[in-house]
């Protein structure tokens, strides 16, 4: 089994799933009991500082309290899952690269609150999950075009980007893709 942890997953245009829709997944893990990632383009109408305010952490001096927060995917859509750079160590971490962690601890925001935390971060509401042999499945399917990630779209792209920048980071035109799709 080929790893796609830390490679986007894009959704090809024909893709109708509503949860799905033109995004931008990028994998924090992958392995025989299927993956786990965050939707890094869906961001919803809270902010960071609403959400510190509705977890009673003070974040009056934060610089961040008006990020956006993101739709992470459909499933637990009440956690919270940041994705951040940095060398840093947090209580619920998990490494997806050298550069890149996903980490689910109250820590970490406490620490974003006081302007100690990383440097680049994207906190996004839920995770998009895939069962056992499910993500290859839909690759097979021509669901998804995928490769490597490339963390200034997911940092320093505008949302609205993303789906765009991420296919040409990989050399695809999403407006030349026909929505017929065939296998050979």
């Amino acid at each position: 089994m080929v790893s796609l942890t830390n490679q986007f997953l894009i959704a090809m245009p024909s893709l109708a799933d509503p949860n799905f829709f033109r995004s931008v997944t990028l994998i924090c893990q992958h392995n025989a009991d299927g993956a786990l990632g965050i939707v890094i383009n869906r961001p919803t109408n809270l902010s960071m500082g609403e959400i510190l305010q509705q977890m009673d952490i003070d974040a009056d001096n934060t610089q961040r309290q008006n990020e956006k927060v993101y739709h992470g995917g459909p499933v637990q859509n009440e956690r919270g899952f940041i994705l951040h750079d940095g060398d840093q160590t947090w209580s619920s971490s998990l490494a997806v690269s050298d550069e890149l962690s996903l980490t689910t601890s109250r820590d970490i925001l406490e620490a974003l609150a006081q302007d100690r935390g990383p440097n680049r971060c994207l906190v996004a509401l839920g995770y998009a999950g895939w069962g056992s042999g499910q993500l290859e499945d839909e690759l097979s399917q021509n669901a998804w075009l995928n490769g490597p990630a490339d963390y200034g779209i997911v940092f320093e792209t505008p949302a609205e980007h993303r789906w765009n920048r991420a296919a040409q980071h990989l050399g695809v035109d999403l407006d030349r893709l026909s929505s017929q799709t065939g296998h050979a």
